[in-house]
């Protein structure tokens, strides 16, 4: 049984958030850390050793905490607390004395997928202070709120409802020096995508109270089984005010219904003891740091439980502070599961006041069964890029750095992980940019994920324990400019990409004290003296004119030792040279195709892919195949086939591309494979498939895309084009445009794939290249281009065209019925008689700003003009979409409150969906001191007991 805080009859509410990118290679979790067949993840903490228990009144297997976490110490509550009431989980904590931010990870899980989140805090005096801590709880990067210990007596509920972006989430306890922070235990339940459509991306909804009317006993308090997704439901009694009536009936379900409150809630219900009077209740908002009067959301739910005879009306409206929540009266169904509530948070009060009063043709008095209600958080906020923190995470695991290093390594700055400079975008993740790791007790070799830190420019190891060589991966690091590892035990050759680059001089590497290192990789001879050598001695001056003078000898000679080998090719460290492609195929002025990401075997692709044994996806070139990597990251390995119609030159003709061209909007590639008759490429996994799945809705859930989603996809790809035609020297035609190459992430986030068949184009003379053979996918090539042969620019914004008319539409680029008949000339026909609507993919309930479609479906039929000169170019395609997407933003901001606000009959499953103006929620976040602050809340000296 559970215990609560004196005077109160409900969870305090709180929340669990989100995510971000986590251990990568941690190692795999025992079975306890795993969710079970339910999904469910319920951890004890503080529980000794790898112990767990069922709980005898749920059956819910909960398991010690130390798989979740490596921080903090184990701790029983004072004997004195320890009551016949009191559930097990409170038993037992874990404080984190140490360190400012210690997190819990959760892993297993699905990305974009609705999780809710309960944490639990029981004090207990465990540490015979008596001192009551107050510190701060953060969910990934994401600030949560102020966890505040009334009393040691005291259990504090916080619960939340989020979308989990990535496969695993990091809740955190900051301390804030107001005492130790601790956690007593922390649940994870799955939640159908459909439920709670006020819970989205971009916002998660924090519970201020759940609960159940028309119980009569305070302990009957309702959660697993009873409830299949663990909701607790708190009973409301008080019979001086209240009639309870009930049904040992089954409540149903409506189709679709957005909240499936369990039939044991619904069972009971409660009317006004007088029954010409209202039923009344309200609750204070509790207040914020930057938020005194934070709004909420309120789901109110209704079933009829008496059969009425067919005179008898129960019908009632609902008001907020004595305005109509409704201009419509509820009527609720017998024995039928309704609810009403409000899509966005309310106008802020100082107080909210509930009216439920019959109408005037009622002849019942009002009912209500029970009640949710929530403050709004945002969730959109982003953490450090996630290949920077798989990379940092694995070099934290190698050498076991002891420092702040928990949660997300830069963000929020102020808790960004010591030793680590990092960059700050408005729009972009946080990249880590500088490392310090000097004197650091760092042993073993220099481990090869310091490579994987693509935007690192600063990089000092000095003075540690380092052995082996330096690995050739360093040399990739295209923003390196400074590196330091003087003072190890390092062997074998400097790489001559590292050479390289200390010649051209975009870097300065220091590497004294290495008595092993050798500098010249024929000879092999420890290195003695160079420039930009640190080597700090202090002696004559004359001395030091010698030795300059040496080593600008001993440079030239080495310059023209690897000019000559150049020439002979003997020098190709983890890179390709390909004879067999030419230069009018538009690859450089070179003849030769040179790859600088990482070169695998074929018999690594196999470990990659687990035998190639689960197939993502398949093309012209053969299999797209799901693999992960050494330190856990999930790739995708495209693997050519024999009999693939996509031949070698254009298959590396992309291996190629896509060694130089980097942009958010454009997939990356992480390496290649060319052994022997095996070609392959690597490259970034895309959790969320094709955009042309999306449209479909053969997604997991099939959950549409809503407009604002499908506007920043649609951005984003053109965002992808644009930087080919505009920014990649020399520019780049795509000429296979369409919906199946634009891959979303696990933030739906677009990237433009597949550039087997792009070619580059000459910038200075014209926007074309000359072929022999058209390409592309019907539906999507431009007509100008098939009569001409010379695919342009233009050609790849006629497709983009296509693209966009998908999106506004739902429908493919080629419709079959009654006949066959392309997307352009079926949209044209019904926009030029006016009609959007008809237009308009009918997946999205209306739910847009139809200037903004208008405007986009301009855009759309513009980029595809028959001749290209009519045609817009991508840069100007991008400023339009960006309007368009602000149309949709004031919307979604200057929507009136009441336009918000739904029956239960009016399931949408997509308006999850629905966005919170981030401006509004920027600033809104929660605070867990609160009593249960819903009036007429009966006082209990122990408080409800759950089971």
């Amino acid at each position: 049984m559970e215990r609560s805080t004196p005077g109160t009859m409900a969870a305090r509410s709180w929340l669990l958030l989100l995510c971000f990118v986590a251990v990568a290679t941690a190692g795999v979790l025992q079975a306890r850390a795993q969710p079970d067949s339910n999904g469910f993840i319920s951890v004890d903490c503080g529980l000794p050793g790898k112990t767990g228990f069922v709980d005898d009144k749920t059956k819910i297997s909960y398991a010690a905490d130390d798989g979740f976490t490596d921080g903090g110490a184990c701790h029983n509550i004072s004997a004195e607390y320890i009551t016949p009431g009191l559930a097990k989980r409170y038993h037992t904590l874990r404080s984190f004395p140490d360190g400012k931010r210690n997190c819990y990870t959760l892993r297993s899980l699905v990305a974009g997928l609705k999780y809710l989140f309960r944490a639990t805090f029981f004090y207990g005096n465990y540490d015979s202070l008596n001192k009551l801590p107050v510190f701060d709880l953060y969910v990934g990067v994401n600030y949560w709120t102020m966890v505040n210990i009334t009393g040691p007596g005291d259990a504090v509920i916080v619960e939340a409802i989020v979308v989990v972006p990535d496969d695993f989430v990091q809740v955190c306890l900051v301390n804030t020096g107001a005492g130790t922070p601790f956690i007593s235990g922390l649940d994870l339940r799955p939640l159908k995508n459909t439920l709670y459509p006020q819970s989205n991306a971009t916002q998660g909804l924090v519970l201020l109270g759940r609960l159940n009317f028309g119980p009569t006993d305070y302990t009957d308090v309702i959660r697993y089984p009873d409830d299949p997704h663990d909701r607790i439901w708190f009973p409301w009694v008080d019979s001086t005010k209240w009639s309870q009536i009930s049904s040992t009936k089954k409540v149903q379900d409506l189709d679709n219904d957005m909240y499936e409150t369990p039939t044991a809630v619904m069972q009971t219900a409660i009317t006004p003891r007088n029954a010409s009077r209202n039923i009344e209740f309200s609750w204070d908002p509790v207040p914020l740091p930057n938020d005194p009067t934070p709004g909420y959301i309120a789901i109110f739910h209704f079933s009829e439980l008496q059969l009425l005879p067919g005179n008898a009306v129960r019908e009632f409206y609902i008001n907020l502070n004595g305005k109509p929540w409704s201009l419509t009266a509820f009527k609720p169904e017998y024995l039928y599961n309704d609810a009403t509530f409000n899509r966005n948070p309310f106008l802020r009060y100082p107080q909210y006041n509930i009216s439920i009063n019959a109408t005037a043709n009622s002849t019942l008095p009002p009912l209500i069964n029970a009640v949710e209600v929530f403050s709004v958080i945002p969730t959109a906020t982003i953490g450090t890029d996630p290949e920077d923190v798989a990379a940092i995470t694995a070099i934290k695991e190698k050498y076991q750095v002891v420092k702040n290093w928990m949660g997300d390594p830069c963000v929020p700055k102020m808790l960004a992980w010591d030793k680590l400079t990092c960059s700050y975008a408005i729009s972009n993740p946080a990249r880590i940019i500088g490392l310090n790791l000097s004197s650091s007790s760092l042993s073993g070799e220099v481990s090869s994920y310091f490579g994987n830190l693509k935007a690192i420019q600063n990089l000092d190891l000095s003075n540690n324990k380092l052995t082996g060589p330096i690995p050739d991966a360093l040399s990739q690091l295209p923003s390196l400019t400074f590196l330091d590892l003087t003072g190890n035990q390092l062997s074998g050759s400097i790489p001559s990409g590292l050479l390289k680059r200390i010649q051209d001089g975009s870097l300065n590497l220091r590497y004294g004290n290495n008595p092993n290192l050798c500098t010249n990789g024929d000879s092999c001879q420890p290195a003695k003296k160079k420039s930009k050598l640190a080597i700090y001695i202090v002696i004559p001056i004359v001395i030091v004119l010698v030795v300059v003078i040496i080593s600008v000898a001993v440079l030239l000679c080495c310059l023209l030792r690897r000019k000559k080998q150049a020439m002979s090719n003997s020098v190709k460290p983890q890179n390709e040279t390909v004879s067999n492609v030419s230069s009018n195929g538009g690859y450089g002025h070179s003849s030769s195709l040179r790859l600088e990401n990482r070169r695998f075997t074929y018999n690594e692709l196999e470990k990659i892919t687990n035998n190639f044994q689960r197939v993502l996806g398949r093309g012209g070139f053969g299999y797209v195949y799901d693999g992960f990597l050494e330190d856990g990251t999930q790739v995708a390995v495209k693997l050519r086939s024999e009999s693939s119609n996509q031949g070698a030159k254009e298959f590396l003709a992309e291996a190629q591309i896509l060694t130089r061209i980097h942009h958010k909007n454009l997939v990356s590639m992480i390496g290649y494979c060319k052994d022997g008759e095996y070609m392959a490429l690597v490259y970034e996994y895309m959790s969320k498939g094709t955009l042309q799945e999306h449209i479909a809705g053969k997604n997991n859930n099939r959950i549409y895309l809503t407009w604002r989603e499908r506007l920043r996809i649609a951005l984003e790809s053109a965002q992808g084009l644009e930087y080919l035609h505009k920014a990649c020297n020399p520019p780049l035609i795509h000429r296979d445009v369409k919906a199946t190459n634009i891959l979303l992430n696990t933030r739906l986030e677009a990237k433009i794939a597949d550039f087997g068949l792009s070619k580059t184009f000459n910038h200075v003379n014209d926007t074309h290249v000359s072929t022999n053979t058209l390409v592309g996918t019907p539906g999507y090539v431009d007509p100008e281009y098939q009569a001409t042969m010379q695919p342009t620019t233009k050609s790849d914004v006629y497709s983009f065209g296509v693209v966009l008319l998908e999106l506004i539409t739902g429908k493919p680029s080629i419709l079959r019925e009654p006949g066959p008949i392309s997307i352009i000339q079926w949209a044209r026909q019904r926009l030029a008689r006016g009609n959007i609507e008809g237009v308009v993919d009918a997946h999205m309930h209306g739910d847009h700003d139809v200037n903004g479609v208008w405007k986009a479906a301009d855009i759309a039929l513009k980029c595809t003009a028959q001749t290209s000169t009519q045609r817009p170019t991508m840069t100007d395609v991008v400023a339009q979409l960006q309007e368009c997407l602000e149309l949709e933003d004031r919307r979604c901001g200057m929507e009136d409150t009441y336009n918000n606000f739904y029956a239960g009959n009016n399931n949408d499953p997509n308006s999850s969906y629905n966005m919170y103006n981030t401006d509004q929620s920027t600033d809104v976040s929660q605070n867990n001191t609160m009593e249960h602050n819903f009036e007429r809340v009966p006082t209990m000296a122990t408080g409800p007991v759950a089971r």
